[in-house]
């Protein structure tokens, strides 16, 4: 598995401090990381790190304080499998029966892995809730006042 739970803490945890980093580049084809690219959140009071294994690093961030929210998002299980197959297609990650197939585990394991993020402290929301929720920090925020 390429994904590497201490390093992403430390990626954070260095934007946080310098506001910028250098971040991994994955290919879904090559199920690994192929590269890295400089990102710089250019002065921007928060910043959002999303992804599947996101949750796996909430307690962490937490205890070093660096998290704002930590959220799963909860979202029609459809409607996920036709926006993951839409965009997988259209990107030709993999061959479409595969992409098929897989797209179908997904969405029958989707309630299991939503029970786990939010085991591991991420907060089942709606995307309209999470969107409120960083509108809110952002309003807060004294840079944006």
């Amino acid at each position: 598995m390429s994904w590497d739970a201490g390093t992403a803490v430390e990626t954070i945890a260095r934007l946080a401090r310098e506001g910028k980093a250098e971040v991994p580049v994955y290919a879904i084809g090559a199920d690994r990381r192929v590269a890295t690219r400089p990102f710089d959140v250019d002065g921007s009071p928060i910043f959002v790190a999303e992804g599947i294994f996101a949750a796996e690093i909430v307690a962490e961030c937490r205890r070093r304080g660096l998290l704002a929210g930590a959220y799963a998002l909860r979202r029609p299980r459809g409607a996920t499998f036709l926006r993951r197959l839409a965009r997988d297609l259209a990107e030709q990650r993999k061959a479409p029966r595969v992409l098929v197939r897989r797209g179908i585990t997904l969405l029958r394991t989707e309630p299991a892995v939503l029970r786990r993020q939010t085991g591991l402290g991420a907060e089942a929301a709606r995307a309209r809730q999470v969107l409120r929720g960083v509108a809110a920090l952002l309003a807060g925020h004294p840079r944006r006042r």
